[in-house]
């Protein structure tokens, strides 16, 4: 018997070294925290989905026994990319729709609406991202060839930003759209009297409002088929601007079964009921979703001439654009948000608006506060205004790739000397010392890795201009990765939670194949995601 006695030590010394401790252990990693003094580290450790001691692989290997270990080899790891003003549901449906993003022509556009009617025989036809910029005449079109070859089914195309859109007569005529007919915010376009089917902002809603809603099938396909492409760019938190309220529970219902694991901050849309609903409810917070914030619009896009200047447009004589509800409707959802205690974003491009949203929110703010209320876009700010943003602790929220999208044109729309103090994100960041930056995706391509190369390199994906477009506002690469990670949650109030490497918080991150900390700005855009991790669970994988 006093034989078996090492033996049974032995053993039991064997059972008890694998008493794990920890879920997972990622090593062999360039980690790049982006903690508050952005260290790095080779390795980091999770539990119950969250990150609970961050290092060097030695000395946590001794600590923490891991039922998985993730070799990283030698790859670089960042915390999941934010992405802090998108259209996620809208971007799903569009998945869902006549896919135009890209077309160079009216008729390639006609013949993508063709192709996808004789694969869709029934119902409303709805397509997305025309472009007239990238076209050889770059005018609106006109809805006749669309009446030729649908006098029947409705059939409605939106502009690339959303703001404008292409109707048939048969959509017409079901929203009772007549020429010559006006609306407050927006414009129905009328040449010799006659409809030519062009919408601008609000009378794009008379007809939208006719089409019926999508299914319960067509909603859940919307938002996990976002969610897939949005895995795959390493995306892990969107910030989805202007839903309804009733898309919190069918949002909420899909994550609690497990099947939309995107975590997500929803601004619900500036509508009455939407108010209502929060207003009486109060903020609605779960790990995965977070509703505490409205979206308003002030203007439209500067694509599109919506946009509110201050002077005309330099390609439209006597043209500022417009705003789209009154200054007082601006003034009276201010005061009753922040009655409330909930945060505002409202979209603002032409500098008009954004001064008239400034001045309003430095009315209801009064002073440096940590409301985090945001300006969706501060994209053509008057210099005189910028210290708004820093007086009243305003947040300008961006989206890089609208400045290497727009440079080629906005000149046109803006002057050499008005488009100096536009896309001006590097002054902007000075203001409040952070910028939380976005895609607006659809309106862009939801890749944050086009992000993190526009704000840094101020280039196109072609790689133009050579020396880079206003590189005055370029943000420092270290800035771009904040923008899209720390900083964006930031303006969620939830960097506490996310947003970095580091213990407490939620384990999302994502491996790229290469650190684009370090390779040549060319590179940027080509750099890929070969795993996504969302609460320490592997979401996607590069096949």
């Amino acid at each position: 018997m006093k034989k078996l006695w090492p033996l049974l030590f032995i053993l039991l010394a064997a059972c008890k070294q694998k008493e794990y401790n920890a879920d997972t252990l990622v090593k062999n990693a360039i980690v790049y925290t982006v903690d508050s003094t952005f260290s790095t580290a080779n390795a980091f450790v999770i539990s119950s989905g969250k990150i609970i001691a961050v290092g060097n692989a030695d000395t946590l290997e001794q600590k923490y026994l891991a039922k998985e270990v993730i070799d990283a080899g030698g790859k670089p790891v960042y915390p999941g990319f934010i992405d802090a003003h998108s259209h996620f549901y809208e971007y799903g449906l569009g998945l869902q729709e006549v896919k135009l993003v890209g077309t160079k022509s009216w008729d390639a556009v006609l013949d993508s609406v063709k192709n996808y009617s004789e694969k869709n025989v029934e119902g409303w036809i709805i397509g997305n991202g025309w472009d007239q910029n990238l076209w050889t005449a770059k005018q609106f079109p006109n809805k006749a060839k669309l009446d030729s070859l649908f006098p029947v089914r409705p059939v409605i195309l939106s502009r690339v930003d959303g703001h404008a859109a292409i109707a048939n007569q048969a959509a017409l005529n079901i929203a009772g759209i007549k020429p010559g007919q006006t609306i407050i915010g927006g414009q129905i376009e009328t040449i010799d009297g006659k409809l030519t089917g062009i919408l601008v902002d609000n009378a794009v809603g008379i007809v939208t409002r006719k089409i019926p809603e999508p299914t319960e099938q067509i909603t859940q396909a919307a938002l996990l088929d976002a969610q897939k492409n949005c895995f795959a760019v390493g995306l892990t938190t969107v910030d989805d601007c202007g839903l309804p309220y009733t898309m919190v529970s069918t949002i909420a219902a899909l994550q609690h079964k497990g099947d939309l694991k995107m975590r997500m901050y929803v601004m619900l849309a500036d509508k009455e009921e939407n108010y209502n609903y929060l207003f009486k409810r109060g903020a609605y917070k779960t790990p995965g979703l977070n509703v505490r914030a409205f979206k308003v619009y002030a203007d439209g896009a500067l694509g599109s001439r919506g946009a509110c200047l201050l002077k005309p447009y330099a390609d439209k004589a006597n043209w500022n654009g417009f705003l789209l509800s009154s200054k007082e409707h601006f003034k009276q959802v201010a005061e009753k948000i922040a009655a409330k205690g909930f945060q505002m974003c409202t979209h603002a491009i032409g500098d008009s608006a954004n001064r008239v949203i400034l001045k309003i929110y430095a009315d209801v703010l009064k002073g440096k506060n940590d409301k985090r209320w945001r300006i969706e876009h501060s994209q053509i700010v008057a210099p005189e205004d910028v210290q708004y943003f820093g007086n009243y602790s305003i947040i300008p929220s961006v989206q890089p790739t609208h400045a290497t999208s727009d440079m080629s044109w906005a000149i046109n729309r803006l002057g050499a000397e008005r488009l100096k103090s536009a896309y001006a994100y590097k002054s902007l960041m000075k203001q409040n010392g952070w910028i939380p930056l976005g895609t607006d995706f659809p309106v862009e391509n939801i890749n944050p890795m086009y992000t993190f190369y526009a704000a840094a390199e101020r280039k196109d994906l072609k790689g133009l201009p050579t020396g880079g477009f206003q590189m005055e506002n370029a943000l420092t690469r270290m800035q771009a990765l904040k923008g899209v990670t720390i900083w964006a949650a930031k303006a969620n109030f939830e960097e506490k939670e996310k947003g970095s490497i580091e213990v407490g918080k939620y384990a999302d991150f994502v491996i790229l194949d290469k650190d684009i900390l370090k390779v040549k700005g060319s590179e940027l855009p080509g750099v890929k995601v070969l795993k996504t991790f969302v609460n320490g669970v592997k979401v996607y994988e590069k096949k």
